[in-house]
Formats: structure tokens, C-alpha cells, sequence
């Protein structure tokens, strides 16, 4: 029996995409004539990656399987979301095998992530636990409240948060099965967070964006560009 600990990535794509009022989720509009969601699973189609689930909108099946799932030739897993993102997380984990040992998760309209971030992430979640892609903060962060600057802290201690954020599955199962309340929970490392985990930063890339807005789309084409696609 082979008792090999294992990698798996949840990508997470069940979102709506209300902001961008195209009619359409965002994963599925095109950046150079391919749906955005298979340009990020293409990325995770690495010989470090034993398992690929794909949490999509269970309304998306029929798109899903036209548009992206006839396009590869590598095997995923596809699970339906839930209400919340948190939900489609934890239907994510629900699938995963039992001799998967690191869970990543990852956006879905996150196309841009290299490889070796990916990599990266593998090799500090097996040595510590728990990773967490991020890039340094560019801008001066004000904090507000009511309209007036309330604080402004140190540049040098802020960093973005992106995916994949990545993380021993014990850790991952214990986090979730213990949270209270998913209340302000917006990525997984504060659910891990709460959890009094310490969560290593593993450096992102600014390329590394989230495509969330008609701008983003527009800077991704040029992303796109840059890497002779």
C-alpha cells in the first residue's frame, strides 16, 4: 500500500463576479481567447500537484464543462460551492483523499501565480505548517474610521495578501472545525489565524493579481503580453 503523503490544490471558483456586470461569472470571461479559470488551472498542472478540486457554482455546470473542463487533458476533481466562500472551501476539503498531507487554495481568477510560487508554497507549509503568498505594500496604508484617518501604520509591516495560501491538512481541518463565527473572514490564513497557527510569508509577485474589475482584465491582457502569450 503506498502511504506517500500528497498535495492538493482547491481552486476556488464559485463566485458570481457581480462587480464586473458582464452577465457572466469573471472566471469564465477571456483573457487572449481562454477563459480565465483555465489559464490558473494550466499553473497547477505540475508533477508537485497530486490532486486538483475546482469548487464552481453548481448554476455553472454546463459552462464549466464546455468552456474549460473539454480544454484539459489532466485530471481534476470538481465540487459544487456554497453560499459563501468559506463554504465552498469547506466543500473543497470535504473531497480532498485521505492521503493528501498539504492543501493549497487558491483564487480561481488568480491566472498569473508562477510556478515556483507554487513551489514555494509546497516546500514551507511541509516544513512549518502554514503558508501565506504576499507581496510587500507599495503605498502609504491609512487606517479610517468615519471618513477620518485614523493611524497610519508602518509601510515596512504591511504586505497583501494572495494565493495559493497553503497548509498541512491537520491544520487546515482543525481551523475550520473550530471556528465560530466566519464573520469578517475574508482569505483562509485568518481562519488559521484564529486557530494561534503562525503563518509564513512565502513572496509573491505583483503580476500575481486577482482579476476583479474591467481594469483588471485590461492589465492582465498586458501581463499576458509580457510573458509572450
Amino acid at each position: 500500500m503506498n502511504n506517500k503523503k500528497r498535495v492538493a490544490v482547491i481552486i476556488v471558483a464559485a463566485g458570481v463576479g457581480k462587480r464586473m456586470g458582464r452577465g457572466i461569472a469573471k472566471q469564465y470571461l477571456e483573457l487572449k481567447e481562454e477563459p480565465i479559470l483555465l489559464h490558473t488551472l494550466r499553473k497547477f498542472d505540475l508533477p508537485e500537484i497530486d490532486e486538483i478540486i475546482v469548487v464552481i457554482k453548481k448554476e455553472d455546470k454546463d459552462l464549466f464543462e464546455s468552456r474549460i473542463l473539454n480544454k484539459i487533458d489532466f485530471k481534476i476533481k470538481t465540487v459544487y460551492g456554497g453560499k459563501e466562500r468559506i463554504d465552498s472551501v469547506r466543500n473543497g476539503m470535504e473531497s480532498l483523499s485521505n492521503n493528501i498531507d498539504i492543501v493549497l487554495i487558491h483564487d480561481g481568477v488568480r491566472p498569473f501565480v508562477s510556478k515556483d510560487i507554487i513551489r514555494e508554497n509546497i516546500i514551507v507549509a511541509r516544513e512549518k505548517g502554514a503558508a501565506l503568498t504576499a507581496v510587500k505594500s507599495k503605498d502609504t496604508v491609512k487606517i479610517v474610521e468615519k471618513d477620518l484617518v485614523a493611524n497610519t501604520p508602518n509601510r515596512e509591516k504591511i504586505y497583501l495578501a494572495q494565493t495559493p495560501q497553503s497548509f498541512k491538512k491537520d491544520i487546515l481541518i482543525r481551523a475550520y472545525d473550530e471556528l465560530e463565527s466566519s464573520e469578517g473572514i475574508t482569505d483562509d490564513s485568518m481562519v488559521v489565524e484564529r486557530l494561534g497557527e503562525k503563518i509564513y510569508i512565502v513572496q509573491g509577485n505583483y503580476d500575481n493579481i486577482k482579476i476583479t474589475t474591467e481594469e483588471d482584465l485590461f492589465i492582465g491582457e498586458r501581463i499576458l503580453e509580457k510573458n509572450g502569450i
